[in-house]
C-alpha cells in the first residue's frame, strides 16, 4: 500500500486523474480520495505488482508536478521575489521559460545548460518512493525540491531579463514606426540586397553608393537612438522612408530582416536572392534595347 498525503484537496485530485490517465488497474486504487482533518490522502495498493505499479505511480506523479504544480510554482517565484503579479505580464514570462525548457530557444538555454530539472525531479522522486510508502506531498517539496525549486529559479531568472528586452525592443520599434509614419518618401522604391554585406538599389536596379546614403540620414535617428539604430541598413531606410521595399534574402529569420519586417511590415515585400540578379538583368536587357 502506498499513501501520499496531501495539504490541499485540489492537489489531491489532479494526482487521482493523472493515476488514472496512465492506466492504473482499477484494483489498484481506492474508490475515492480519503479525508482526514485537513488532510487529503491518495490510497494505493499495489499488490503483488508492486514494482510494475510503483514505475507507473512514479511517472504519475512526475507528471503531475510538471504539469499541475510547475506553472504554480513559477508564478510565486514571480510574484513573491520579483514582484511580478500581473496576469498577462505573467504569462508572457511564462511562455518564454516554457520555450527554454522545451528547447526551442538556444540563445538563452546556454545560461541554464549546467541545469537538468527533469534529471534532477526523477531522481528525487524515485529516492522518495524507494524510501516511504506514505509520505507527505507539501514536505517532499519543502525538502526534496529546495534545490529544484533554485534551479526554477534560474529559469525565472533568465525569463525576466529576456522579456524586458523583448519589452524595450518593442518600444524601440514602436518608436521607429512612429517616425516613419510622418516621413515622406524620398525614393518610391528601393531594392534591399541582403547577401554577402548589405547593397541598396533604386527603382532602376543602380547601387545606390554609400556615400549617398549616408548624406540621405536623418540626423535625428543617430541622436536619439545613438546605440539602436543600424547606420547601415535601417537608418537610411527609415530616413528614405521608400513606399515598396523589395528586401532579398535567403535567411528570412536573421535577427536585422525581423527587424526591418517589424518596423516596415506592410511596406516590405520578401524576394529570393535568386530573383533578384533575374530582376536585375531583365532591367539591364531592356534598358540597353532603349538605347
Amino acid at each position: 500500500m502506498i499513501e501520499i498525503i496531501f495539504r490541499k484537496k485540489e492537489d489531491a485530485k489532479d494526482f487521482y486523474q493523472y493515476l488514472q490517465q496512465f492506466y492504473l488497474a482499477s484494483s489498484a486504487l481506492s474508490n475515492h480520495i480519503l479525508h482526514f482533518e485537513d488532510q487529503h490522502i491518495v490510497k494505493i495498493n499495489i499488490g503483488s505488482n508492486g514494482t510494475q505499479y510503483i514505475e507507473i505511480i512514479k511517472e504519475a506523479f512526475y507528471q503531475f508536478i510538471i504539469k499541475s504544480k510547475q506553472d504554480h510554482w513559477f508564478r510565486r517565484i514571480l510574484a513573491e521575489h520579483y514582484y511580478y503579479e500581473d496576469e498577462e505580464e505573467q504569462l508572457q514570462i511564462l511562455e518564454i521559460i516554457h520555450s527554454i525548457l522545451e528547447g526551442s530557444r538556444a540563445e538563452l538555454a546556454v545560461f541554464v545548460s549546467e541545469l537538468d530539472v527533469e534529471k534532477n525531479l526523477k531522481e528525487a522522486i524515485s529516492q522518495i518512493f524507494q524510501e516511504n510508502i506514505a509520505f507527505s506531498f507539501d514536505s517532499f517539496v519543502k525538502f526534496r525540491m529546495r534545490p529544484l525549486m533554485d534551479q526554477l529559479a534560474k529559469y525565472v531568472e533568465i525569463s525576466i531579463d529576456e522579456y524586458k528586452m523583448e519589452q524595450e525592443y518593442q518600444m524601440f520599434i514602436q518608436t521607429l514606426r512612429d517616425f516613419l509614419s510622418v516621413r515622406e518618401a524620398k525614393l518610391t522604391q528601393i531594392h534591399l540586397l541582403i547577401d554577402d554585406g548589405i547593397h541598396f538599389f533604386n527603382d532602376q536596379f543602380y547601387e545606390i553608393k554609400r556615400s549617398d546614403l549616408t548624406r540621405m540620414i536623418d540626423r535625428k535617428l543617430l541622436f536619439n537612438h545613438p546605440v539602436y539604430v543600424d547606420s547601415v541598413t535601417i537608418a537610411p531606410l527609415l530616413s528614405i522612408a521608400p513606399t515598396t521595399i523589395y528586401l532579398y534574402a535567403d535567411d528570412m529569420e536573421q535577427p536585422l530582416v525581423r527587424t526591418i519586417h517589424n518596423i516596415f511590415e506592410e511596406r516590405l515585400i520578401f524576394v529570393p536572392i535568386a530573383k533578384f540578379f533575374e530582376s536585375k538583368r531583365q532591367f539591364s536587357f531592356i534598358a540597353d534595347e532603349k538605347i
